[in-house]
């Protein structure tokens, strides 16, 4: 049985991650990314302390429901006042580490919800 989430072809699948890097919908991506379902663009974020409203703008600007942030292999807490600038445009984030962050974006995709991920490599 077939268990594979259906995906339009067009939207940006995370195939994979580790040793630092991530295969979104066949193309392998060093270092931190941020998977839109359309697009996937590098990431200038290296550490949880460095994300900003200005790093996360492909983000705001695609108007997006929900932001995954894959910390690394373990989960840290996000700044406040980033959390609350992110719910002023109406965006809910939800912090957790990587690889569940690669998982629930792949889910959320085949639900067709409007979700980002932005992720911190691991390894």
């Amino acid at each position: 049985m077939d268990v594979t989430p259906l995906v339009p072809k067009d939207r940006q699948v995370i195939e994979s991650y580790g040793a630092g890097s991530f295969r979104v919908s066949g193309v392998m991506h060093k270092g931190a990314v941020m998977v839109l379902p359309l697009a996937t663009y590098p990431w200038s974020a290296a550490s949880m302390t460095e994300i900003s409203l200005d790093n996360l703008a492909p983000v705001i600007e695609a108007k997006v429901e929900i932001l995954l942030l894959g910390c690394g292999p373990k989960m840290i807490r996000l700044a406040p006042a980033v959390r609350q600038s992110l719910r002023d445009h109406g965006i809910v984030a939800d912090v957790m580490d990587t690889g569940a962050a690669c998982r629930t974006y792949n889910i959320l995709l085949a639900e067709d919800r409007r979700v980002a991920a932005a992720l911190l490599p691991v390894g």
